[in-house]
């Protein structure tokens, strides 16, 4: 018994194992792509209720960490959520007294959204409970290994931001 040639290797529907093994890599990918980011989140949000902030809402208060007084399309483009989503979160963290809505000085007709001075006090909450999550998903892993899961990840992010903008 030699050696197989590569059409001895071929399997069911004319597919070689290699090739089957490469679909099964693109769905354990997606999948656990997303598990990791449900997780991820989860953590989180469990980290961020003491605090009285809510899921997505910490995106919301570090976009205008970063950027005081966008509109609420601004930031429903920014986080990728829909703008109605945006209106309702913005409305809920208003009645928290984590935000305000004030209208443009430029233009009456926008109506643009800043941090509260409560808002702001939050921001090192955030910024903590970023740290302990990402402690958490990184445990037993080298800084070595933390770089490059970190490169790749962005590598996939460019590769689907690329394809979306292109459809």
């Amino acid at each position: 018994m030699g050696k197989k040639s590569k059409a001895e290797k071929k399997v069911k529907n004319g597919k070689r194992k290699d090739e089957i093994a490469a679909e099964a890599l693109d769905h354990d990918l997606a999948s656990i792509l997303v598990q990791a980011a449900r997780s991820m989140r989860t953590v989180l949000s469990r980290n961020l209720v003491e605090s009285g902030l809510y899921a997505g809402q910490d995106g919301v208060m570090l976009a205008l960490a970063e950027t005081d007084g966008l509109t609420a399309g601004a930031l429903a483009a920014r986080l990728g959520v829909k703008a109605p989503t945006m209106t309702r979160t913005i409305g809920r963290m208003e009645a928290q007294g984590f935000l305000e809505r004030r209208p443009d000085e430029g233009d009456a007709r926008l109506t643009k959204v800043f941090l509260t001075a409560p808002g702001r006090d939050r921001l090192q909450t955030i910024a903590e409970a970023g740290q302990h999550s990402e402690k958490l998903a990184t445990r037993g892993l080298t800084d070595k290994q933390v770089r490059t899961l970190l490169k790749l990840l962005r590598a996939v992010d460019n590769n689907l931001q690329a394809a979306r903008a292109a459809n």
